[in-house]
């Protein structure tokens, strides 16, 4: 089993890679149904630091996978509903969490559609986390530790 550092260093990377592809691909196509106001990929300067929006993502995106990878010997299988699990946790922090701690409507004002598109990119997102992962690790190992 690879050890705790490494784990955390390729869960980091893997939803990285997770949030440039899955989270801003759903993105992508929530806005290109009209469904989403904001586009894949924005460069819109996020505060402290000005970074663009979508580096600010995958930053937290990886920090979330940092402690998937942290928590993998822990987890059941499959990993992909894990990562579902992990993006709907993710979801549910941003809506509660991060919300009140930037001063806006909590659960995007109780809405229904913020929350479901934010279940759903979120969720999409934390599904790539757990198909990317296994494919960092060790070969063989996601397979032992977590048979089909």
């Amino acid at each position: 089993m690879p050890s705790a550092p490494v784990r955390a260093i390729l869960g980091f990377i893997a939803a990285v890679i997770s949030v440039l592809t899955f989270h801003q691909g759903m993105v992508a196509l929530l806005h290109g149904l009209g469904v989403s106001p904001f586009p894949a990929y924005s460069l819109k300067p996020m505060p402290p630091f000005g970074v663009p929006w979508f580096a600010d993502l995958a930053f937290w995106g990886g920090v979330y996978g940092l402690v998937f990878g942290l928590l993998l010997p822990r987890l059941p299988s499959p990993l992909w509903l894990c990562g579902v699990a992990l993006g709907i946790v993710a979801a549910l922090v941003g809506l509660f969490v991060v919300a009140a701690l930037k001063g806006l409507p909590i659960a995007g004002g109780w809405q229904a559609w913020p929350i479901v598109r934010s279940l759903i990119i979120n969720g999409f997102w934390g599904l790539g986390v757990g198909l990317i992962l296994p494919w960092l690790l060790p070969r063989g190992w996601a397979t032992r530790a977590h048979p089909a």
